[in-house]
């Protein structure tokens, strides 16, 4: 069944209802399978999809935290918030994605209300830490790169410091629904958890919650990573203009273009479908709506453990190359550093 209505029970869950369906006390997501949400395919499906997100996630993410821990030279500083974005990528992983494919496989909630809260509560930390963190490295390279302060030097405790930022304010941001501001309830398909988007009971004054982490946890690190990649993208043309005759120097402007485009889709690939639906919901109250759609945001972030490693680790030339090596695939130790490595060394001949 589809469409649904929304049904609210006390403290610990909504029950989204079929239509055609007046019979509510045997529909529980922590007690029985909710078929008369959709097919057992799509279940099974996207139990199947949580299991590769947990896996090719966990390994990715071990891998560049091993690797930074053998190699000595990817200890740098500008490294200290990959390895960050890794750690919070592993929460995600080995808590959201590997609980969502028991309870996927299961078709309902089998851990029961307590781990409901628990999992919402980790995969919003770490979903939120690997959200400030890609605001963080924007930041971090329009410093490095562009100079706005002049000849400030960006060092290991500047790095640190926004590390530790980050997982401060994602406690911010995912620590209020333990607290009574929102609460943490099974949502679309029932088999996973998160905040409380779709009822509207004043008691948890959900709707606040959610205009806040849209303003404070999306629409401020996307306006930060838009005005760095912005800055830095002007940075690189007027180099490339400057230095017209280096095919190094206009090959760099181009895999800084491509790198852009490609970090911010990603982002927009992972909380876009999350912003949008809470907004839809907020704004839609008592409309009917697709259950399957509720779970896509879901699952979008969630496979952000996967492709947010592939697009600032993977593509970084450092890591890539010790990573072959670690596998016993090759990498040569005197390999080339990453791109933003080489556009720092472009940039300070372009103008300030």
């Amino acid at each position: 069944m589809k469409h649904s209505r929304v049904t609210e029970l006390p403290e610990n869950f909504w029950i989204p209802v079929p239509l055609d369906t007046n019979n509510i006390t045997s529909l529980s997501p922590f007690l029985v399978p909710q078929d008369h949400l959709s097919t057992s395919s799509i279940f099974y499906a996207m139990s199947i999809y949580m299991f590769f997100i947990f896996t090719v996630g966990t390994f990715i993410n071990v891998l560049t935290i091993a690797c930074t821990l053998q190699y000595k030279k990817l200890r740098s500083h500008l490294n200290y918030i990959l390895v960050n974005l890794a750690f919070s990528n592993l929460l995600v992983s080995c808590v959201g994605s590997s609980t969502t494919c028991c309870t996927f496989g299961a078709r309902y909630f089998i851990f029961g209300p307590l781990v409901c809260k628990i999992e919402g509560f980790l995969v919003t930390l770490g979903g939120m830490v690997s959200l400030w963190s890609l605001a963080v490295i924007a930041f971090e390279r329009w410093l490095v790169i562009c100079k706005p302060l002049g000849n400030f030097i960006f060092k290991a405790d500047h790095a640190l410091g926004c590390c530790v930022f980050t997982w401060i304010i994602a406690l911010a941001a995912s620590a209020p629904p333990l607290f009574g501001w929102s609460r943490y309830i099974p949502e679309g398909l029932q088999c996973s958890c998160g905040p409380d988007w779709y009822t509207t009971n004043n008691k948890y004054n959900n709707e606040s919650y959610v205009m806040f982490l849209f303003c404070f946890c999306f629409a401020v690190p996307l306006a930060t990573i838009v005005f760095c990649y912005a800055q830095l993208l002007i940075t690189m043309k007027m180099a490339a203009r400057a230095q017209a005759e280096s095919a190094s120097t206009q090959k760099a402007e181009k895999e800084v273009t491509r790198m852009v485009v490609v970090m911010v889709v990603g982002f927009l690939v992972c909380w876009l479908p999350y912003a949008s639906f809470a907004l839809w919901i907020v704004n839609n109250r008592g409309q009917s709506f697709d259950l399957r759609f509720a779970t896509i945001p879901s699952v979008f972030s969630k496979s952000s453990a996967v492709y947010n490693p592939v697009i600032y680790i993977l593509l970084n030339k450092q890591f890539r190359s010790c990573m072959k090596k670690m596998l016993g695939m090759g990498g040569a130790d005197d390999e080339e550093s990453s791109t933003s490595q080489s556009v720092t060394e472009v940039s300070k001949v372009g103008p300030a």
